[in-house]
């Protein structure tokens, strides 16, 4: 399994650097605190795969990372998708390393 690092991610948002950022956190996380992307939550992946881009690398992070990863363990496995990538640490390394101002959560 891929992963990106927030440090990673955070270049790549400053450089604008064609990504797609998906948080499957439900709703009352995102409610709390964000860092942007498409949300669809975990239990929704599977069914709306094609909002999932195909064609640049698509980074999927959670809270902590545990179910980022088994998303993108899952679309490996079942759509064969190769540029998907679970962010390490989820939004509690990147509130850790990169913004700290989300530190509501």
């Amino acid at each position: 399994m891929k992963s990106i690092t927030v440090e990673q991610l955070k270049t790549w948002k400053e450089n604008n650097t064609p990504h797609q950022l998906i948080d499957v956190r439900e709703l009352y996380e995102i409610e709390t605190c964000t860092i942007g992307g498409l949300h669809i939550p975990m239990a929704e992946v599977m069914d709306r795969v094609a909002e999932i881009n195909k064609d640049i690398p698509v980074i999927i992070h959670c809270k902590s990372g545990r179910r980022s990863e088994a998303v993108v363990y899952e679309l490996e496995r079942r759509f064969g998708l190769s540029n998907v990538y679970t962010l390490s640490g989820g939004i509690m390394a990147w509130i850790d390393a990169v913004d700290h101002s989300l530190m509501k959560y």
